[in-house]
């Protein structure tokens, strides 16, 4: 870990709470068969039963690019060495941000849940992401993030 623990809700002057005292940031990695890896969130999990991207708090210091790969390896046991980064989208509140890091995979893997904030981990044809109930940010982010795959 590269400095304190980013683990802890930020509120914004709405009143909307985000995870990640040092922001967030998620993998969105594609296999060679043109799918991307989804997580099925948790009930318990901020906008539980929704799907999304593996991710979660950056820690003090850490880049974007290493939180994402950290937290897919901690949540769905995606393999460091089968990543490579393609490019970066930021969401950035001013107070808060989320960065999507988009990932090929060198290889298809299958993905393990490796902690308790996954129901399922699911490979997802590009094509059909949108039929799925989306966490509500990442349904406003795919559209211009299928673009650019």
């Amino acid at each position: 870990m590269s400095g304190t623990s980013g683990d802890a809700w930020v509120e914004g002057p709405d009143g909307a709470r985000y995870w990640g005292r040092y922001g967030a940031a998620g993998l969105l990695i594609t296999s060679p068969q043109r799918e991307v890896l989804l997580q099925h969130r948790v009930e318990w999990s901020h906008f539980g039963g929704t799907w999304g991207i593996p991710g979660g708090a950056r820690h003090e210091h850490e880049s974007a690019v290493d939180a994402a790969v950290r937290e897919a390896g901690e949540e769905a046991g995606v393999p460091r060495a089968l990543v490579e980064v393609r490019f970066t989208s930021v969401l950035d509140l001013g107070y808060w941000s989320y960065t999507t890091v988009v990932a090929s995979a060198t290889r298809r893997f299958e993905p393990v849940i490796a902690d308790p904030e996954s129901l399922e981990l699911r490979w997802v044809a590009i094509a059909e992401v949108a039929e799925l109930p989306l966490h509500p940010r990442f349904a406003e982010a795919w559209p211009g993030l299928a673009e650019r795959l």
